[in-house]
């Protein structure tokens, strides 16, 4: 089990296998992570649930990673805030200056320009 504690979400998760948010989505679980996938599509993958929303899942959110386009990182980050969660996760692409303002002026922590993959040691 990781070190880290807490509910990490995944905005972006697709059923293509070729996808980065079915790719990390993916290998969250299989290292043992808490995690909920998030899509507005709704749907299943890899047997679980996605959420249409973050404010779906329904339980205090430690990490939100997003593996959006930018536009709709700006989305989910005023849900962050809305739901205060621990830390946002910007997969590389997915950055958005407006975002990384809003968030860091509400006191939310965030990471970008690094794949959160490879900075855990996971890929």
């Amino acid at each position: 089990m990781p070190e880290e504690k807490g509910l990490v979400a995944v905005v972006g998760v697709s059923a293509r296998e070729e996808k980065f948010g079915f790719r990390i989505f993916r290998d969250l679980l299989a290292a043992g992570y808490d995690v909920e996938g998030v899509n507005p599509s709704g749907g299943e993958v890899l047997g679980k649930p996605l959420r249409k929303s973050l404010s779906e899942i329904g339980r205090p959110i430690s990490m939100v990673i997003t593996v959006v386009p930018p536009r709709a990182t700006e989305t989910v980050a005023r849900e962050c805030i809305s739901l205060k969660v621990g830390q946002v996760w910007m997969q590389p692409g997915s950055e958005s200056e407006a975002a990384v303002e809003e968030l860091r002026k509400a006191g939310i922590p965030v990471v970008k320009d690094a794949c959160f993959m490879v900075r855990k040691g996971i890929w």
